[in-house]
């Protein structure tokens, strides 16, 4: 409603300005365009409708000029402009006569894809007073509502005397850059002799890079431009016709600053290699300052700019220091993979690690080792430290509320040993994690199945030397050995930031793109910790409602938690059925109260990896056995009601939780019996509801169960084997959209800082961020109650 204001406020003035008496302006501003401001790149950074400031997404600048006469001591022009992203400065010369006058002009803008509003100021200098020069306020307006179309209205608003109202339009009609028609319209109430009214033409970008323009005005004159940009470099050069379509002159323009799409971007070898750091960790969200890490969703998005890179021979990756999950490791490997089928290189440096690492590693052409370094290939194991024995002795009784065979989540407090089902499920799901291993790296060629197992089976710790002549690897060196073998074949390392798609700029597609909207389910399922649901039901809820986002990913790790917390997300994902695609990707856990939030999606992508499914409930109630006693603690109450005092009992310091007097009675438990049976039956019948199939089949596979993304795929709990950019290329699919037309929003941004670095401890032992502290608080918090979680060891 704003904008609409705005627009109809701002067309009102430019009206008004029409019905004024006006002289020259628009057209002699302009006399450098190749194009109506708003048809090609970014006009004249201001100088034209200021409007365009808001569109740049680098500095730039841009040198200008004419020879009327063939002599430069004759009559002649230039301009300089200079613009950053909102703001821009001009100054253009003019000479004729002996005598000379500079324009200048300092614009701003604000605003978005579709609309902007921008203001400028100039003022003259030198022979201002010949030339008819005054100072005067400059404001535009840019509309693009869709990839079509671009309208502008702009005013010239001196101090005294003329005024000038011009309006703008150009078409695409192939939604890109490669054609767009334009045509404006200068508006005043007294024309100079010879002075166009009115201009139309095309602009046409041949060849990334290669721009040609024809420009007809309505006094008979024309206009013929050519563009060609060399990167941050670009030249131009439009030849001025007559009203008798007889060559005048030409003007020239030097553009340095800001990449642009590169003609000889496809000439010569590769040399370059993007260089990726894993040191600093992946991670799904960071800090917006003071945070080295990597996003996942940065991570892949780099990997696929180099693959389409045509100046990239190949990827370096440093994992010394390296840090994810096998889940989110697996997924970079994955794009990694589809970057090395393109037949560019990957020389992986490892200075030590163990199978996760190595699996990694392994999709490298070239593996350089560390001569200090280590593999330590013990293969995977599953487990958990039980503390029934502990609470006895700190004397704290633990009740188990356990009614479904696998869920095994309280079997830390209750038992001294895994019980025979959670044995069984977690057999299962290492199993499957060596088999994705095994499968992976036998693939690379490096070696056989039957080695596999040996090295797992009999090596262990494998030195630089042995790995060397295992063809584990392929070179024992240091890091910057890395580097002399890039530089040795002429090569040279870069950045995510001199990556060709990352410094193109955004002028290839006019008004807003269709949106994916990406969203994170992270952490315990909380209303305010966690998954923070109370707030991110409110984000989702507003893409649900967004017109413009045509699809919806959610990317769960979560090992569940409370169920209002999971069933408030589950729930507004399930009023955008049948609106627009809702695609969940689940990446290292997304079980019990995690496999809730995923339930009511259209498709559900997991890793093979993946721990999902655990559909069931759990509970357990600690009560006090001897602790409050041995503490010399007391407690005393009043009350009204048979079972008043069920959750009443002394306050532990620190952690500021309460640890009820006394167990539940027999009727009690009983009631708590009856309470979660129902519950799980609920919970089936939504996963079956949500996934379409039958509560019996439901039945089945669930009882807390966990699987494998493997199983989840043969059991109906999962869709489609894959990760992140695989679920986004579903919703994509679903929502009919075609490549390079659409954008996706990812919310990675975890804050500005984060303020435990700058907070100051007086005493800190770390237990308060101990991860046993805080489930311990999670669970007295929710004492007693249903829990849709998985057990402490599942946390992603």
């Amino acid at each position: 409603m704003i904008k609409k204001n705005i627009l109809i406020a701002f067309l009102f003035l430019v009206c008004q300005t029409f019905a004024q008496n006006q002289g020259t302006g628009y057209y002699n501003n302009s006399f450098f365009g190749l194009t109506s401001p708003g048809a090609m790149k970014y006009g004249l950074y201001g100088f034209d409708n200021p409007a365009l400031l808001s569109t740049l997404s680098a500095p730039d600048l841009l040198f200008n000029w004419t020879n009327y006469k063939q002599s430069w001591s004759e009559a002649h022009r230039y301009g300089i402009y200079a613009a950053i992203p909102h703001v821009g400065f001009a100054a253009v010369n003019q000479k004729e006569n002996g005598k000379s006058a500079t324009d200048y002009r300092l614009s701003g803008a604000f605003g978005n894809a579709v609309s902007s509003f921008g203001i400028g100021y100039g003022w003259s200098g030198g022979d201002a007073g010949y030339f008819n020069k005054r100072d005067f306020w400059n404001v535009g307006y840019l509309f693009r509502p869709n990839q079509y179309l671009s309208l502008g209205a702009s005013a010239i608003l001196p101090s005294s005397g003329e005024k000038e109202g011009i309006l703008e339009a150009a078409v695409r009609p192939f939604r890109n850059e490669i054609v767009s028609l334009f045509g404006d319209y200068a508006a005043k109430k007294e024309y100079m002799p010879g002075e166009p009214k009115w201009s139309a033409g095309i602009a046409v970008e041949a060849y990334p890079g290669f721009r040609l323009t024809g420009r007809y005005f309505e006094n008979k004159t024309l206009t013929a431009g050519v563009q060609l940009e060399l990167g941050t470099l670009g030249i131009s050069s439009q030849s001025h016709f007559d009203k008798d379509q007889k060559y005048a002159f030409n003007s020239y323009g030097i553009r340095m600053g800001a990449y642009d799409r590169n003609v000889f971007s496809n000439a010569g070898d590769p040399k370059a290699y993007f260089s990726i750091d894993m040191g600093h960790g992946i991670a799904y969200k960071k800090f917006k300052y003071f945070d080295q890490k990597t996003t996942l969703a940065e991570m892949l998005e780099n990997i696929e700019a180099a693959k389409d890179d045509p100046q990239v021979a190949g990827i370096t990756i440093n994992t010394s220091g390296m840090s994810g999950n096998r889940e989110v490791l697996w997924e970079v490997r994955e794009k990694l993979k589809e970057f090395r089928a393109t037949g560019k290189k990957i020389i992986v440096f490892i200075d030590r690690g163990g199978l996760n690492e190595f699996h990694f590693a392994s999709i490298g052409d070239k593996i350089v080792m560390d001569p200090l370094g280590t593999f330590m290939f013990e293969g995977y194991l599953m487990g958990r430290t039980f503390l029934h024995g502990t609470l006895d002795k700190l004397g704290l009784g633990f009740d188990e509320f356990r009614f479904f065979k696998y869920k095994s989540a309280n079997e830390d407090f209750s038992r001294d040993k895994m019980s025979d089902a959670d044995r069984e499920q977690r057999q299962r799901m290492v199993d499957d994690w060596y088999k994705l291993a095994k499968d992976d790296i036998v693939s690379t060629g490096r070696i056989t199945g039957d080695q596999f197992d040996s090295l797992i089976n009999n090596k262990v710790g494998i030195l630089p030397d042995e790995a060397l002549s295992l063809g584990l690897i392929d070179t024992i060196a240091r890091w910057d050995a890395v580097e002399k073998m890039v530089s040795d074949k002429k090569g040279y390392m870069v950045t995510s930031s001199s990556l060709e798609s990352n410094k193109l700029p955004q002028d290839n597609s006019w008004g807003p793109k269709p949106k994916i909207a990406v969203f994170y389910a992270l952490g315990i399922c909380a209303m305010d910790e966690g998954i923070t649901a109370r707030q991110l039901v409110h984000s989702v809820k507003s893409a649900v409602d967004d017109n413009s986002v045509k699809a919806i990913v959610l990317r769960v790790d979560s090992p569940g938690g409370d169920a209002m917390a999971s069933d408030y997300i589950s729930s507004v994902l399930k009023t955008a059925k049948g609106k627009k695609p809702v695609i969940v990707s689940q990446g290292f856990v997304a079980a019990s109260g995690g496999y809730w939030l995923s339930m009511y999606s259209d498709t559900i992508v997991a890793a093979p990896s993946t721990i999902t499914g655990s559909i069931g409930v759990i509970g357990g109630w600690i009560y006090n056995k001897g602790f409050k006693e041995m503490t010399g603690a007391s407690t005393d109450y009043v009350k009204k009601g048979d079972h008043a005092d069920l959750g009443f009992g002394m306050t532990i310091p620190f952690i500021n939780q309460s640890i009820p007097d006394r167990d539940v009675t027999t009727e009690e438990r009983a009631k708590v019996e009856s309470l979660m049976k129902t519950l799980y039956k609920d919970f089936v019948k939504k996963v079956a509801e949500g996934r379409g199939k039958s509560t019996e089949h439901i039945g089945e596979i669930a009882q807390g169960r966990i699987w494998s993304g493997y199983d989840g795929l043969k059991n109906g709990l999962v869709d489609v084997l894959g990760g992140l950019e695989k679920a986004i290329d579903i919703a994509r699919q679903k929502a009919n959209l075609k490549l390079g037309e659409y954008e996706v929003i990812q919310s990675t941004e975890a804050g500005l800082f984060d303020m435990n670095k700058f907070t100051p401890r007086l005493i800190s032992t770390g237990i308060e961020d101990s991860p046993m502290i805080k489930d311990l608080k999670f669970r007295l918090q929710f004492n007693g109650q249903p829990l849709y979680m998985l057990p402490l060891d599942f946390e992603y």
